[in-house]
């Protein structure tokens, strides 16, 4: 078969995925009012708006949206319009609820954001904003692999096929040399995409010896007695690389820029509490993973979790396009054409009203 064609066939099969996923858990569950985040007395709503509809997950990775989700700074920055969260368990049906109209804006990892965009023709969604940084490890078990050489021939976990830590570990193991069929994860190392819900249990059991994970279900393992052999972030110039970024659907930020600037000023408002208190924002992150889930951390958990992530208004652009890049050179995706990607502009608007810098799109800026 012509690579061109291996290539199409591979970006078909991962473009599938969105429909699969929607199938098994639906576009994603209401989140539990825990009562913190009331509209104010007096305030109005933004462009007349009822509503927005907020999308993120269940991970620390995501801690920006689960904190300014229980302190109220997403409610407090869109007075009477009601903010309306909605949790999801993977980036596919988190983007399948962006295009039917099901969510408004939504915390997502890099890979869903590009393959989202590159599906729908650059026409549905934008990146408007960046969140975290960090917080994947490959953690392994430590009588079965002492280096990074020993992991040829384990078997290594990963969320999902064609997600954005699967594609971080096909593209470190290819700079190993070793070779891995992208689609059915065998070869060299043996590539098990495995729910970070069940990855600590299938560690347990035996049937992996370790995990490229993002926060907490790295520090899950490690609490079973597994060992952080690498952190992904140091693989990345000054460590930093986007993990979880904001997007739009393209249509809802035409008709309603006045509420999309409004979450994003909650966003930063967001980032800039974490980063002043992050004991506090720690607590409060778990607090909502707690009214969301029905489960909180264990402190030997969240503490290690929490540490791993760096919170940031920066999309880090440059590295979603090197993210690409590792998409293709995997064989998971055409080399995708990601202008258009970013609106930074109501960002930019709300960081120089709030006394910040502004963050660059790298080129991928929309017209």
């Amino acid at each position: 078969m012509p690579a061109s064609s291996a290539l199409r066939r591979s970006f078909a099969v991962l473009a599938a995925l969105p429909l699969l996923t929607l199938a098994a858990c639906g576009y994603g569950s209401q989140a539990k009012d825990d009562g913190t985040a009331k509209v104010a007395a007096g305030a109005k709503k933004i462009d007349g708006l009822d509503t927005v509809k907020i999308g993120y997950f269940g991970n620390l990775t995501h801690g920006t949206a689960l904190v300014g989700m229980q302190k109220g700074f997403f409610q407090k920055a869109l007075g009477a319009t009601k903010v309306e969260p909605a949790l999801f368990n993977a980036g596919p049906s988190e983007i399948e609820a962006l295009n039917s109209g099901s969510i408004d804006i939504g915390w997502i990892g890099p890979s869903p954001a590009i393959n989202g965009y590159v599906k729908s023709g650059g026409k549905n969604l934008r990146i408007i904003g960046g969140s975290a940084s960090g917080g994947v490890r490959l953690v392994v078990n430590p009588d079965k692999i002492t280096s990074l050489k020993d992991v040829k021939g384990k078997r290594i976990a990963t969320p999902q096929l064609g997600n954005t830590q699967d594609v971080a570990f096909l593209n470190w193991a290819a700079d190993q040399g070793w070779k891995i069929d992208p689609q059915s994860g065998k070869g060299d190392v043996t590539v098990v995409r495995s729910d970070n819900k069940v990855t600590p249990d299938a560690y347990k059991s035996g049937s992996i010896d370790g995990a490229w994970v993002p926060e907490p279900t790295a520090s899950k393992l490690v609490a079973e007695g597994g060992k952080v052999l690498l952190d992904e972030a140091s693989l990345w110039p000054d460590k930093k690389f986007v993990i979880t970024n904001i997007i739009v659907r393209q249509e809802f930020l035409k008709e309603h820029p006045k509420v999309v600037e409004a979450v994003l000023k909650g966003s930063v408002e967001t980032n800039k509490w974490i980063n002043a208190h992050p004991d506090a924002a720690k607590t409060a992150a778990n607090e909502q993973l707690a009214a969301d889930s029905g489960k909180a951390l264990p402190a030997n958990v969240l503490d290690p979790a929490w540490k791993s992530i760096q919170f940031t208004d920066d999309p880090l652009a440059a590295t979603l396009n090197t993210e690409a890049a590792h998409a293709v050179k995997a064989g998971l995706l055409q080399k995708p054409d990601l202008k258009g990607i970013y609106d930074l502009a109501p960002l930019n608007k709300v960081l120089k009203a709030e006394g910040e810098p502004t963050v660059d799109d790298a080129g991928l800026g929309a017209k």
